[in-house]
């Protein structure tokens, strides 16, 4: 399950993700709320964070690295705030690919990756 968080400024799209996430999610709820603050700035922050019981079903891999290359000019920083071990490591893996900052962020350290998101872009 994908749930958009409001609690951010506008060039700021934040997702919890909790358990299984499937591509339908990232097409549902992920997409428009990236695709509204893409609309309204031209860089834009992501807040990803995931419980401990989070997993992707192969489509949602695809749909996540298909958009994200998509707008791979306007990301500024990438905050991603999780424990699941596979989940840093491919993370710190495939920054590189990104043209903007990505940190990857313990689940306690979520006030951190607020706060370094909140620099702005």
């Amino acid at each position: 399950m994908i749930a958009a968080l409001k609690s951010f400024p506008s060039y700021v799209a934040g997702f919890l993700c909790r358990g299984r996430v499937t591509r339908r999610e990232y097409e549902e709820t992920l997409i428009p709320a990236v695709e509204d603050a893409l609309h309204a700035h031209h860089k834009i922050c992501l807040y990803y964070e995931t419980t401990a019981d989070f997993a992707l079903d192969a489509g949602a891999v695809w749909e996540d690295f298909r958009f994200g290359l998509q707008h791979l000019n306007r990301w500024d920083r990438i905050a991603v705030v999780t424990d699941v071990d596979w989940l840093q490591n491919a993370t710190r893996a495939f920054s590189f690919l990104f043209p903007g900052r990505v940190r990857v962020f313990r689940a306690s350290e979520a006030e951190v990756a607020r706060s370094w998101l909140a620099a702005g872009p």
